[in-house]
């Protein structure tokens, strides 16, 4: 069966319902509707139904979602039924942050790796894994799998460094340079940046009434 398109704005608010779910199953909530999970996310019912309609669906009429269910149904929609090997590229402040947080690894998001160009770094240890310097990149690289590289430097760095890694084999960059990266298109690009979100906030702040 030919897989549905589905909009970015609908990927974009699904890591949203599973963070809710999940509240749900520690609070021992077992079923929900979708009115009630309107409520809490402050997202309309119909746009709910809409969303998972993508999927399947998964709701019953006068029951509503079984929340156990729905959670790892979206957990697998989101790949979440997988681990996935990181590593982390730039040691900095946010590079360290990004390997001390423990909620990625219970993702299934396995940092194996942290790299960067600072002598002073080189054996320093992250949660028990030690920094590398980065010219032993491609060596690693190739002696493990990595699906993931977080790329935690300046634009320049991240723009060097970027084709290396689709040259080893890694299939996706989050990328938190201050540039957007253009790779080849079997290589999946999430441009974060923080700062444009900060404007954002900014801008609404502006302007409440």
């Amino acid at each position: 069966m030919e897989e549905r398109e589905i909009s970015k704005a609908v990927v974009k608010r699904l890591p949203r319902y599973y963070r809710y779910l999940g509240n749900l199953l520690e609070e021992k909530v077992e079923r929900i509707s979708s009115g009630e999970l309107s409520r809490l996310m402050n997202v309309t019912a119909s746009q709910i139904r809409q969303d998972l309609n993508n999927f399947g669906g998964f709701g019953q009429q006068g029951y509503g979602y079984n929340v156990k269910y729905l959670y790892q149904e979206i957990g697998k929609i989101l790949g979440l039924d997988k681990t996935y090997n990181m590593v982390i590229i730039g040691a900095g402040n946010l590079g360290q942050a990004l390997a001390n947080y423990v909620r990625f690894e219970k993702r299934g998001f396995r940092i194996i790796g942290i790299f960067d160009v600072n002598p002073r770094l080189s054996g320093v240890s992250v949660r028990g894994i030690p920094i590398m310097m980065i010219d032993e990149l491609g060596k690693f690289l190739d002696q493990n799998k990595i699906d993931i590289a977080a790329l935690t430097l300046p634009a320049s760095g991240a723009e060097r460094v970027a084709p290396i890694l689709g040259e080893h084999g890694v299939k996706a960059i989050w990328n938190f340079a201050h540039t957007d990266l253009h790779l080849p298109d079997d290589i999946v690009v999430e441009n974060v940046h923080l700062s444009e979100s900060l404007m954002q906030l900014s801008y609404r702040l502006k302007h409440m009434t």
